[in-house]
């Protein structure tokens, strides 16, 4: 049994991460969130490449003083704004270990709306 949060998200990473990987075709969507930010990127795990990534750290973004849930789906709309320009609809989601709740959630929903399948 893992002793740590980070040692059973580390875990539980690793046993998603090979179920699922990224091709050129269907990139990998994957999450990373801090206490205070929250990161995701598009990566074509075939070629080794990060198409393009999004935060909440950007700096159209970081000056906003919405929540934490908000900020996550903003996230999620703009990485999928950049996905689509890059000509990307369809991608695999890697939620990197958390739970599929609150800021994670914001994020897959915002991408969704923003035009990504998955």
């Amino acid at each position: 049994m893992a002793k740590t949060k980070l040692a059973r998200r580390t875990k539980i990473r690793k046993g998603i991460r090979g179920k699922l990987s990224g091709s050129t075709s269907r990139p990998r969507l994957s999450v990373f969130r801090s206490n205070k930010d929250i990161y995701a990127q598009i990566i074509d795990d075939s070629n080794g490449v990060t198409i393009c990534a999004a935060s909440s750290r950007d700096k159209e973004l970081a000056s906003s003083k919405d929540t934490k849930v908000v900020m996550a789906a903003v996230v999620g709309k703009k990485l999928a704004e950049k996905a689509v320009a890059a000509g990307i609809t369809a991608v695999v989601f890697d939620r990197g270990g958390y739970l599929y709740h609150g800021r994670v959630k914001s994020l897959a929903e915002g991408a969704r709306e923003g035009g990504l399948q998955f």
